[in-house]
Formats: C-alpha cells, structure tokens, sequence
C-alpha cells in the first residue's frame, strides 16, 4: 500500500475527532478540544516528516533537490534494493540511511561532477511498512515494521522511548484505513502494562497511526 504523505496528513487531522478525552465539569467544550487535538496532531506530523534521524527504506519517495543545479532536482522512489537513479551518479544506494547520512552520500558522489554540491532531502512518502506513532511519546516519528515481524502497539510506543508523563495511557488509539474509509481502535495501554492484558496489544498494519493524547488530569 504505497500511500501520497497527504492522504495520511487527512487521516492524522480526522484523528483529533476521533481521540476521546476524559471530562469533567470544568473540561472545555467538545469542539474546542476536537481543534486544540487537531493542531497538536498537524504539528507532530510536521516533526516527523522534517526529521533528519528517520532512516530511509525501500519504497520512500524522496524528493532531492541541488543547491543551485536546478536541472537535477528530482523526485525519486527507492528501489526494493533500496538504490535510486541520479544524474551523473548513475545508481546510489540511500535505504539504511538517515535523511541527512543520504545527502552527504549523493553530494560526496557528486563533488566529481559539481564544485561543492549542496544536497537535501526531503521524504514525500513513506514506504508501506511505515506506522506513525504521535502525540505524548517521547519522540514522535514513522517507523518501519520489522521484516518478517509483527509490531504491537505497546511496541511501536516502546521503540519511540515511551510515553510522556502526561500521556493519557489508557485512551490510545489506532487510527487505520480499511477499504477507504476510517476506522479507530481504542488501546488502553494500561491493561497491558500494568494488568498484562496481552490481548489487547494489537498488531499494527501499514499506514496505522498510533495517536496518543494528553491526559486532562
């Protein structure tokens, strides 16, 4: 499933009126929470598509652009080899690379060509074993599924450094896109971590987004 960055950006922002919150009698209206969880899920959506510690993998589609060498600019997909085509290069493996470990390579092979290349890099779309875990994470990001592995939902938190201590543990959910339209999946972590509930950690599938809110308390 090889997914524009755009379509998921439109789930991410239907995600905010998914995410339920707890109330009281103090709690802000419904709608005000809908936009407040709206703009925390745009903004941790920027963070991930603008970090330079992603490691880039088969099927990304990155878009390259050269300082000042506009005729080279490209946007270009990663081969299931992990490699793209450029001008002048030829062939140049990036997969395993983080954004900014990739620019240094292309701009190393370019400097026979062009005097002091400057390179970057952008990821427009993620391959399809990525899963977006945001919100109250300590570092928010895409990542892949293990080749030949499941990932859980407990596990993608894990892989990201945990929770934040004002997550809302019990109220996580999967947002995920199943024949076109949207479906949601409440995850109380909790369970899982402090009652060993197992069934209840999910195996995520490509393109799910693991949102995790604020606690109100």
């Amino acid at each position: 499933m090889k997914k524009q960055i755009v379509a998921y950006l439109s789930l991410l922002i239907c995600a905010s009126f998914f995410v339920g919150c707890a109330s009281s009698s103090n709690s802000a209206p419904k709608s005000v929470q809908n936009k407040i969880m709206s703009q925390d899920v745009t903004s941790a959506l920027r963070q991930v598509r603008s970090s330079q510690s992603y490691v880039l993998q088969p099927g990304d589609l990155v878009d390259i652009q050269v300082y000042m060498e506009d005729d080279m600019n490209r946007v270009l997909r990663l081969s299931g080899n992990g490699t793209i085509t450029f001008p002048l290069v030829g062939n140049i493996k990036l997969s395993g690379l983080t954004l900014e470990q990739a620019e240094q390579r292309l701009a190393a092979r370019l400097t026979s060509y062009i005097k002091r290349p400057q390179v970057s890099m952008l990821v427009k779309e993620y391959g399809n074993k990525t899963v977006y875990v945001l919100g109250q994470v300590s570092k928010p990001a895409a990542i892949q599924i293990p080749p030949e592995k499941a990932l859980t939902v407990l596990e993608a938190i894990t892989s990201v450094g945990g929770f934040t201590d004002i997550a809302n543990t019990s109220k996580v959910r999967v947002l995920r896109m199943e024949n076109g339209k949207q479906k949601a999946i409440d995850v109380d972590v909790s369970q899982i971590t402090k009652q060993g509930n197992k069934s209840m950690d999910i195996t995520l599938q490509p393109g799910d987004v693991v949102f995790v809110p604020q606690s109100m308390f």
